[in-house]
């Protein structure tokens, strides 16, 4: 090998190393797993996506280190931070003034899930400051994942809606919340004040982050038209700005951009569709946010006795979420065959739960591997049966334009593809 090298080292030039390989083939493989998915197995091409990214972690993928940093960790941000900002885009603030109900139901379903796996994991003996984490890792439903289910089974409908709405709400109280706590995590003497300070401080951060953000678009929406290209890498730009600025000051990147969003929808009420360019460049960013995720959770120190532990969490929040949305169910102009459907739409988990997790760990390493141990395994089982659980919930409620079956040569027209 000495020989060889040597013999090529004339030729040989700089690149950008073994790492960016990986991921470009990786990816590759994903795209390819997820049409497969698709079209041989009726499923979200997320599933193939996940499950791709899930059996190289399990190979020992050294190519995501954990607790996400650096380059990862950016690009994982951006990636959330745009598909955020478009679920803001489509949440209108008015819409809580006419149906308030919405807004409880959400704030139920977050607060029962958050105590009921803190009150399951305290019961198991779990210590309180890994019980708390975890419980607010579970809160956070993913409406990364919603997005690309909806898109792959072009769904529609009421129940479609209150998932995406509820989703994105408990993202941001998780967003919120879990940033907050983390940056209190590693101190010893822990007060009100502190935890206090903190939501202060990380929620106002992304407030005046999201505020330039909404507002540097509404300017540029006054003269550039929304489906234009230049618009498209403007707003890309923005996002990357904003994603890197927020996480410099102390604020939670993905949240700024979600309250960016809901505020250019309050500016600019009038719809604009999602560019297609930027949506091409959204979509890579979302296969390599999945891929990702699911390898990052594969690498987690996987063991029989905690097994239960994660397999009671996931029920609880299950339970805790159905039951959250039936509580808040009443005057928010919903069914009750409706509402079953949409409790089983927030199963999912994704970026954002794995964003929380890592901040956790990152704070504090030795009570963060703890944390880790029931997190990851539970974020990568409820990625990839999650999309399937809602991909049935869309297409029970009959809500899915797309049937949940395999494609046949007849009615496959190839790859869908979505903004």
């Amino acid at each position: 090998m000495d020989v060889f090298t040597g013999f090529w080292s004339q030729w040989l030039r700089p690149s950008a190393g073994l790492v960016t390989l990986q991921w470009s083939l990786l990816l590759a493989l994903a795209t390819i797993g997820g049409s497969l998915c698709q079209r041989y197995l009726g499923l979200p091409k997320v599933v193939g996506y996940s499950a791709v990214g899930a059996v190289i972690g399990f190979a020992g993928f050294s190519g995501a280190p954990w607790p996400l940093q650096g380059i990862s960790l950016f690009l994982l941000e951006l990636g959330v931070s745009v598909v955020l900002f478009e679920c803001g885009g489509r949440i209108p603030l008015r819409w809580f003034r006419h149906n308030p109900m919405v807004l409880v139901q959400s704030i139920a379903e977050a607060a029962l899930t958050y105590f009921s796996v803190l009150w399951l994991l305290r019961w198991l003996d779990t210590p309180a400051d890994v019980a708390g984490a975890i419980a607010m890792v579970a809160m956070a439903a993913s409406p990364l994942v919603l997005s690309r289910v909806i898109t792959d089974m072009r769904a529609s409908g009421a129940v479609t809606d209150r998932a995406m709405v509820l989703a994105t709400l408990s993202t941001l109280y998780a967003l919120t919340l879990g940033s907050a706590n983390a940056e209190v995590f590693h101190r010893p003497a822990q007060t009100l004040l502190d935890s206090s300070s903190a939501v202060i401080v990380v929620l106002g951060v992304s407030i005046v982050v999201g505020a330039v953000l909404s507002l540097l678009m509404r300017l540029a929406l006054r003269f550039m038209s929304p489906t234009s290209e230049n618009t498209s890498i403007l707003v890309l730009a923005l996002i990357a700005a904003g994603t890197a600025v927020a996480a410099h000051l102390g604020g939670s990147a993905p949240l700024a951009a979600l309250l960016g969003g809901m505020l250019l929808k309050h500016l600019h009420p009038r719809p604009w569709a999602w560019p297609r360019q930027l949506g091409t460049a959204s979509s890579l960013l979302t296969i390599m946010m999945f891929v990702l995720v699911s390898t990052v959770a594969a690498q987690a120190d996987w063991s029989l006795p905690l097994a239960g532990v994660v397999l009671a969490v996931i029920v609880v929040r299950l339970l805790a979420k159905a039951i959250g949305v039936g509580l808040g169910n009443v005057g928010s102009g919903a069914s009750w065959r409706q509402a079953m459907w949409v409790s089983c739409a927030m199963a999912p988990m994704s970026s954002v739960a794995l964003l929380i997790a890592s901040q956790f760990v990152s704070a504090a390493p030795a009570t963060g591997e703890m944390i880790a141990r029931v997190a990851l395994p539970m974020i990568l089982l409820m990625e990839l049966l999650g999309a399937v659980v809602a991909s049935l919930a869309f297409y029970r409620a009959g809500e899915s334009s797309k049937p949940l079956r395999p494609e046949t040569p007849e009615t496959s027209t190839g790859d869908h593809h979505g903004t």
